[in-house]
């Protein structure tokens, strides 16, 4: 190494320093935050995306949005309101549905026929989850008949009643209480201030956020004969199959009789109200504030848009879209989709609705109409 001189040497050293020291400051964030580093070429294959440009070798720490992204961050775009934003993106990589056209040389591309999809499998792999620890903390009250998995997480203040059964890799976050003869499937994640009340069943590989309450009595009275309300025992269970999501502060009543039962892959939103011996069926959307009043059967993959209210004993069949705080009163036939309220066929409301907002126009029309055939002024 050529002599630099006293300064030279001592700006050589404060750079080794540096460096040393940024060394192990990397070190410990990708130890201590789990950060992963993946080459391009693995994540398309993860998820069943095609490099169609760009360096297979490049490492992905994470994926993010558009405008957040950085040179080893992955994006995604699919939809086209969102160009602009992917034209000027500084991301290291970007996913692209396959219908859109994307034309950029300092980007890697990988084309897929659902970039939304591919992302989130990307955020999967690239920010896993933590291992459940298995750990359970003191201050937690577990009753002696309870069957608790060994590799159970517990936090804090959790209260596990009597005759309950805890599955392998459930973790519960403080304070959750479970009732009585609880059963909770492998997998499952429930978070702060949730309370299961007796005999509910929930399935594996679900998640229900804070503060929601699932199994509470459903909302059933009869009159006696002074004419005051008189309660009517809920004596049915909820049960939650497996692969369903509940948002915050959702209630879903038990039955009456029987059961109310939430069935495989429902997502449900914060905010919601499932009244007593209702029916979810599979891959079902409900979206905040939606309402389910007692008896009501929601078919397979239906999607209630935000502040959808229904009334009691309906059926609302398979595929059905009902948009934003529709009300109904009414079953619905499988496939079709509805707006307003009351609720009816989509199409006919939109031409109803711009019919409604002329109203004042019409009405002026029809009396210079009427005026003209009565020959008054």
């Amino acid at each position: 190494m050529p002599d630099l001189g006293e300064t030279g040497n001592k700006c050589v050293d404060a750079l080794s320093g540096t460096i040393c020291l940024l060394k192990l400051v990397w070190h410990n964030c990708t130890t201590n935050f789990n950060i992963i580093l993946m080459k391009l070429s693995e994540l398309a294959r993860l998820t069943s995306a095609e490099l169609v440009r760009g360096d297979a070798e490049l490492e992905i720490s994470s994926a993010t949005g558009l405008t957040a992204a950085g040179p080893n961050d992955i994006t995604f775009l699919s939809d086209t309101k969102y160009l602009q934003d992917a034209l000027v993106a500084k991301a290291g990589a970007i996913f692209v549905s396959a219908a859109f056209e994307f034309d950029r040389d300092d980007i890697a591309v990988l084309r897929t026929a659902n970039a939304a999809l591919a992302y989130a499998r990307a955020q999967t792999v690239l920010d896993p989850l933590p291992p459940v620890s298995g750990e359970v903390h003191p201050s937690a009250v577990i009753d002696p008949s309870a069957v608790v998995a060994k590799d159970v997480e517990i936090h804090a203040h959790v209260v596990i009643g009597k005759g309950s059964t805890i599955a392998s890799g459930v973790r519960l976050l403080p304070n959750v209480t479970i009732y009585d003869n609880v059963s909770i499937g492998e997998g499952t994640t429930i978070h702060s201030g949730v309370s299961i009340r007796e005999n509910s069943v929930i399935g594996s590989n679900c998640i229900i956020h804070n503060n929601s309450t699932i199994g509470a009595d459903g909302f059933g009275y009869t009159k006696d004969e002074h004419k005051r309300w008189f309660k009517i025992r809920q004596t049915g269970r909820v049960v939650i199959e497996n692969d369903v999501e509940i948002g915050a502060n959702t209630t879903i009543d038990r039955a009456s009789t029987g059961e109310t039962r939430i069935a495989r892959g429902v997502k449900i939103d914060n905010l919601v109200q499932i009244g007593h011996s209702c029916t979810v069926d599979e891959d079902a959307l409900l979206c905040g504030h939606v309402g389910l009043a007692g008896s009501t059967k929601v078919g397979k993959r239906v999607i209630l848009a935000g502040q959808v209210g229904l009334g009691g004993h309906l059926t609302i069949g398979d595929d059905v879209v009902i948009t934003a705080q529709s009300g109904l009163s009414h079953d619905v036939a499988p496939g079709k989709v509805v707006s307003g309220s009351p609720a009816y066929d989509h199409h006919d409301w939109l031409r109803a609705i711009t019919t409604f907002r002329r109203l004042p126009d019409i009405a002026k029309r029809v009396k210079e109409i009427e005026k003209r055939l009565t020959g008054r002024k």
